[in-house]
């Protein structure tokens, strides 16, 4: 059993990953930290872990875990990853890893230093329901791929909330315009080389609220806009020369909708719907964490791929800021 140590009480953990843990065949919760330590026995009290820290580096100290798991805010991702893998723990961070690419750098040095497994907490790619659509596509079920179009968003103007703050991380891209891009990159195995974006600013909190994106990966063009304060929406759209995917719950699998697939042929007279009754991402995501910590071989999301996806939001950051396209 792989044993985790969680920094920081944040929702997310709270609520999804924790209990991943808790319910997963090859892991466990045994500590908690939080800079607040009723706070860590509160939450190691709620889901039964054995071990409450005051701080973070006394939980790194320990050896009571192997891993970490970490949910903090996105500017503090960096550093306590590397903070970890110098501890000798194996790390699992929440996305974004990274607010620039070429941070990653320094923790791909980290990992290679300290030989532990360091990876992006990307669940949709563990899922049955993407790995569905990235199989449907190599197998040529839609001929061609073409076009892929994509939304993601949801309101929120709380302004003590994360992710309407600069300097904490905040704005749409890190949160939210990381899945568009990398649901994308996963399922057909391409990167962009062109990037034409427009993106908006909340006038009171400074961070990007809208962006429209176009992004050229040579066969095909991605579309997608992303929004923090617009009405929730999320959708993805393979769409070939012999027909199209459509991804009904495609990020808040099950919270959001039915986890389904449908599989159109070209004329639209015949359709096939998958429906996935549970795919558990979280679960998913770290038993295999798990599973390449013990031998390996198992494929999870590499820190080269993370800095992959961070060069494309860094683009369209750039793109946002002139006319025409930028390249990746």
């Amino acid at each position: 059993m792989l044993r985790f140590g969680i920094i920081s009480t944040a929702k997310i953990g709270r609520d999804n990953v924790v209990p991943a843990i808790q319910d997963a065949e090859n892991c466990v919760v045994t500590a908690i930290a939080s800079r607040d330590l009723t706070r860590a026995r509160e939450m190691a009290d709620r889901f039964s872990v054995p071990h409450a820290f005051g701080s973070y580096e006394e939980m790194l100290a320990s050896d009571v875990i192997d891993a970490v798991y970490i949910p903090l805010p996105t500017a503090q991702h960096i550093e306590w990853s590397i903070k970890a893998a110098d501890a000798g723990k194996h790390v699992l961070c929440e996305k974004p890893l990274a607010l620039k690419s070429g941070d990653i750098d320094e923790v791909i040095a980290a990992r290679d230093r300290n030989r532990v497994v360091v990876t992006e907490a990307y669940m949709i790619t563990y899922s049955p329901v993407w790995q569905k659509v990235r199989a449907l596509i190599d197998e040529g079920a839609i001929g061609s791929l073409r076009h892929v179009q994509g939304a993601f968003t949801y309101f929120n103007r709380d302004a003590t909330n994360m992710r309407n703050i600069p300097e904490l991380g905040g704005g749409g891209l890190p949160d939210i315009g990381v899945y568009p891009v990398m649901s994308t990159r996963f399922s057909t195995g391409k990167e962009p080389l062109w990037i034409q974006a427009t993106t908006e600013r909340d006038p009171d909190f400074g961070t990007d609220i809208y962006s429209s994106v176009k992004a050229d990966f040579g066969d095909f063009e991605l579309s997608f806009y992303i929004s923090t304060q617009m009405a929730n929406r999320q959708v993805m759209v393979f769409h070939g020369s012999d027909g199209y995917i459509e991804v009904k719950s495609p990020f808040n699998a099950n919270r959001w909708g039915p986890e389904e697939i449908e599989l159109a042929d070209r004329s639209h007279n015949e359709s096939r719907i998958f429906r996935f009754q549970d795919s558990r991402q979280y679960r998913r995501e770290v038993e295999a964490f798990a599973r390449a910590v013990k031998d390996g071989k198992e494929e999870i999301v590499t820190l080269e791929n993370s800095k992959l996806n961070q060069k494309v939001i860094d683009a369209i950051y750039r793109a946002s800021e002139k006319d025409g396209w930028e390249a990746v």
